[in-house]
């Protein structure tokens, strides 16, 4: 193999790792694949003498996507402030259910699906400011050192260090997944699908906690509420309200971001991806429902 031939191959096996990273970094495949395929265009920018002086090419690509998602984390809070309705992060689908073949085309066909990917931490994510993001994804879920994060954030490491620990207490302090086994979490769901197919209120007003919350993201491209349902019997009343209002609805148990979920789908085309916490005793604490269309690409080719 020639030199051009391995300088390809130092950068083009760490694409799968930075589409990892920069899905935790921004919670957006198609931000995060942006940000990949700009971390390459960079690369392939350099001299060629350039790139024969960068000793780790996989540390590089990962300092500049960091660097590329903070810049787009900063750019961000601007644009979700003007987003229709709640914006939520993107939901994932489980390539062993869909039948996925990872041909690296697909940013979704790369993703590891972990706790680090729960819908419930992608929201507290939001949160962060963007340093205090990037501190912690890359130190506590990606295990790089401070010094590494420094360089992409421009500060010290122990800079850095407190950024991570601020972020952890927010991730400390926010309302956590209760420890439900995966059984218990995909029964729960389960009764949710059968009460929701039978337009049953009494039903999922039981397997809703009553301080349940809603979150739907329609992204102003398709109708749903614009701001969170609070409380189990409001939840199940809209429920029955949007099953009434789309005959022929077909609900499927699928695993949303590595954990059971449900699919909503008509005429064959996905509306809906629902993620959900569930509590110690069963019940539904939280569902966030992502209906805007072009947050749902990924799930357009379920069989």
């Amino acid at each position: 193999m020639g030199a051009a031939g391995a300088d390809i191959d130092a950068v083009a096996g760490e694409r799968r790792q930075l589409i990892n990273v920069a899905y935790r970094l921004l919670g957006s495949l198609a931000e995060a694949e942006d940000a990949v395929q700009e971390a390459y265009a960079r690369w392939y920018a350099l001299p060629r003498s350039r790139r024969d002086e960068i000793l780790s090419p996989g540390g590089w690509m990962t300092t500049v996507t960091g660097r590329i998602c903070l810049d787009v984390l900063g750019s961000a809070r601007a644009r979700r402030e003007r987003y229709v309705g709640a914006w939520l992060p993107d939901p994932l689908p489980d390539r062993a259910d869909w039948g996925l073949v990872s041909e690296g085309g697909d940013p979704a066909d790369q993703m590891v699906l972990d706790e680090s990917v729960a819908m419930a931490l992608l929201v507290v994510l939001e949160s962060m400011t963007p340093a205090e993001r990037v501190a912690f994804v890359l130190h506590d879920v990606f295990r790089y050192p401070f010094a590494e994060i420094a360089a992409i954030l421009g500060r010290t490491p122990a800079a850095c260090k407190q950024l991570a620990a601020s972020a952890r207490r927010r991730v400390r302090d926010a309302p956590g997944p209760a420890a439900v086994a995966g059984d218990g979490r995909a029964e729960a769901v389960r009764r949710v699908k059968e009460a929701w197919e039978r337009k049953d209120i009494a039903a999922l007003v039981d397997l809703l906690d009553p301080a349940a919350v809603m979150t739907a993201d329609g992204g102003g491209l398709v109708g749903t509420v614009l701001r969170p349902i609070e409380g189990g019997a409001r939840i199940a009343q809209y429920m029955v309200a949007i099953a009434d209002r789309a005959p022929g609805l077909e609900l499927l148990e699928r695993s949303v971001n590595g954990a059971p979920g449900l699919v909503a789908r008509r005429g064959g085309t996905v509306m809906t991806v629902a993620s959900f916490d569930v509590d110690g005793d069963g019940l539904i604490t939280r569902i966030w429902a992502v209906r805007n269309p072009e947050k749902l690409r990924p799930w357009l080719r379920d069989g």
